[in-house]
């Protein structure tokens, strides 16, 4: 009788350990627009620090802030990684509770111009082209003209898209004179001899461009899973930012981009290079949310905008924990 028992768990034990393993690692949708500001996401995929935590993560790329916002407010995507002022506008116009989880960057953001654009001046009675245009980066474009002297009025404003479209919207209408271009696009722009007027940064100072957004019901019945996430997005930029990793980093670019080496090198130098654009582990730069929040309030004219409202980075925080 021992001697059966013995022999059927020993028969059970074999077949469970020779099955295969169904277990399947939870899908997390993220959704970016096409760019090196997102390295740590395309690192976190490709060398397997997502896996390694059980999540299959989708990267799907976004045409534009518009799409991108309706994706999460239905619930196609699960996460968001772009410009965070898409995600104050979701909380104040579009009355959806959405909270910033991380960060990113500064957007390295710089205004491209027409060749035969001589002078801010020159600008009067074109039109301007933006992502969307009572968001983000549009804000940004709209403060650093205002400051040359240009109002609103005196330009138009074309609606493009992600950077290749809105980088179209300049190359093939001469009538759109300027934009605000981030990597890779900069790098075209640059090599097409469209003049670069200068950077976001330096005209307005610190800026919280990128983040991590997510509705706040989701993140708190997938709270777990949502750190892992993080967890992932820390350590994977922690490796971009390893100069002994610049090379490996810059093919992992260029095959998520596909875009040609050259400008993959000069992408990811502009994102986690000694002068780079991304914020370290990926926190979220307060002052530069203030401004964020000060910008909309003056663009829109609405009342003083309190960052607790937006923020919860206790995912954050216990994300940091577990990675250091």
């Amino acid at each position: 009788m021992l001697q059966r028992t013995y022999l059927v768990i020993t028969a059970t034990l074999a077949t469970l350990l020779s099955a295969p393993d169904t277990r399947a690692d939870e899908l997390l949708r993220v959704n970016v627009f096409p760019g090196p500001q997102h390295v740590a996401l395309y690192v976190a995929k490709e060398k397997g620090l997502f896996a390694k935590r059980g999540l299959n993560v989708e990267i799907t790329f976004t045409p534009n802030a518009k799409a991108q916002r309706d994706g999460l407010a239905d619930g196609s995507i699960d996460i968001a990684q772009a410009a965070v002022d898409n995600a104050v506008a979701m909380v104040e116009a579009g009355k959806k509770d959405v909270i910033i989880v991380a960060g990113g960057g500064n957007g390295m953001l710089n205004l491209f111009v027409r060749p035969e654009i001589k002078s801010y001046d020159d600008i009067r009675g074109k039109a301007v082209v933006v992502d969307s245009p009572d968001t983000a980066y549009a804000f940004v474009l709209y403060k650093m003209l205002a400051l040359k002297g240009l109002k609103k009025a005196d330009y138009g404003v074309f609606q493009g898209g992600d950077c290749m479209r809105r980088f179209n919207g300049i190359r093939n209408d001469p009538n759109n004179v300027a934009v605000l271009l981030n990597f890779p696009c900069n790098v075209l722009a640059d090599r097409e001899g469209y003049p670069n007027w200068g950077s976001a940064a330096e005209a307005l100072g610190a800026y919280q461009a990128d983040g991590i957004w997510v509705m706040r019901e989701w993140a708190h019945t997938h709270g777990d899973t949502l750190v892992k996430y993080i967890e992932a997005i820390i350590e994977g930029l922690r490796w971009a930012s390893n100069p002994e990793n610049k090379a490996e980093t810059a093919a992992i670019v260029g095959k998520t981009l596909k875009v040609a080496p050259d400008v993959a090198e000069k992408s990811v130098e502009g994102a986690v290079g000694p002068r780079g654009g991304l914020d370290k582990d990926a926190h979220v730069n307060m002052e530069g949310f203030k401004k964020l929040l000060s910008l909309r309030s003056e663009m829109t004219g609405g009342p003083e905008l309190k960052p607790e409202k937006y923020l919860d980075l206790s995912y954050y925080d216990r994300a940091l924990a577990g990675v250091k």
